[in-house]
């Protein structure tokens, strides 16, 4: 059996971080999780409660915390638009102040940490697919900017604690998630259609609906987490984890529909700043170094996620 290791995960009660404590759990470590619940929601994690070797802190990471643990996966952030833009300089700090203080508390005790970057570090990009050379094309200033510039400073702090200071670092930029336990009102595509479609309401797309999303299932987003958290040193990433699959927005509209049986109608309503026309991640990277690539198909993934939807608005 592996070492027991103890593990700090912040966002522990997000969606993502919610499901890497179970994982974590289940794998035998001690989990001490992390969140100020802006975004997450106890519920996510009151099933792991009365685990002997869970421990929820409600704390936020823009304030400095003290703790001994082996292993850091900095989560802490607000992941979808309508959050990220609810409070921006919020945003801004989690993402900077966030990562400046447990970028010092893994300096200070030796841990190792992960920064789960974002896909958004691309911002629109020219380029396409996206690799991990790719340097992006963000508007600085826009609306979407507290959070892509948010995580391009983090990652920029990353690299120069672990270049100035040694600390032992791993970076992963997360292309578009989805599955149970996400937020019904968090404004992403995938929990917007099917709570509009189980609602019985109208399907919102936004633009003509040609615009490109990757959609990655949440068990394959955590293994590939935990596999770069686990790989030597020598490896800080930037690291791509997404599903290469690549599906417009029409199209994934149209696989709920038929998923939930709904009579829904699609409508449309214009396209907001500065959102990317076309989002797919090159994965190479991932693949050779991580042995890593999503196992869960669309449709899979989608069932599951209408089926916790479901029982949550009953």
């Amino acid at each position: 059996m592996q070492k027991r290791k103890r593990i700090l995960v912040t966002g522990g009660a997000g969606f993502l971080g919610s499901h890497l404590c179970e994982r974590l759990l289940k794998e035998g470590h001690e989990v001490i999780a992390l969140d100020n619940y802006f975004t997450g929601n106890k519920q996510n994690i009151i099933h792991l409660q009365g685990h002997p070797y869970f421990e929820m802190i409600r704390h936020d990471v823009t304030v400095p915390t003290f703790t001994e643990v082996d292993e850091i996966y900095n989560l802490a952030c607000p992941a979808s638009p309508v959050h990220y833009q609810y409070n921006a300089i919020k945003t801004v700090k989690t993402s900077v102040m966030g990562a400046i203080n447990m970028l010092g508390l893994a300096k200070r005790i030796r841990a190792k940490i992960l920064q789960a970057s974002t896909s958004e570090v691309y911002g629109d990009p020219q380029v396409h697919p996206q690799d991990e050379s790719y340097w992006g094309y963000v508007n600085p200033i826009g609306p979407r900017s507290c959070y892509d510039e948010g995580k391009r400073v983090a990652e920029t702090l990353f690299i120069n604690y672990h270049r100035q200071n040694k600390v032992r670092i791993k970076i992963a930029r997360i292309f578009n998630t989805y599955g149970p336990r996400m937020d019904a009102n968090d404004g992403r595509v995938v929990s917007n259609f099917i709570v509009q479609a189980l609602k019985g309401e109208p399907i919102t797309i936004y633009g003509d609906g040609s615009q490109t999303r990757s959609f990655c299932y949440v068990d394959d987003m955590i293994d590939g987490l935990i596999r770069l958290m686990n790989t030597d040193d020598q490896v800080t990433g930037p690291v791509n984890l997404g599903n290469p699959g690549e599906f417009t927005i029409l199209e994934l509209a149209e696989k709920v529909i038929a998923l939930t049986g709904t009579k829904s109608m699609i409508i449309h309503q214009p396209l907001p700043a500065d959102d990317p026309l076309q989002r797919r991640p090159d994965i190479s990277k991932a693949q050779s170094l991580l042995s890593w690539q999503p196992t869960v198909q669309l449709e899979k993934g989608l069932e599951h996620t209408i089926n916790y939807f479901k029982e949550i608005l009953q």
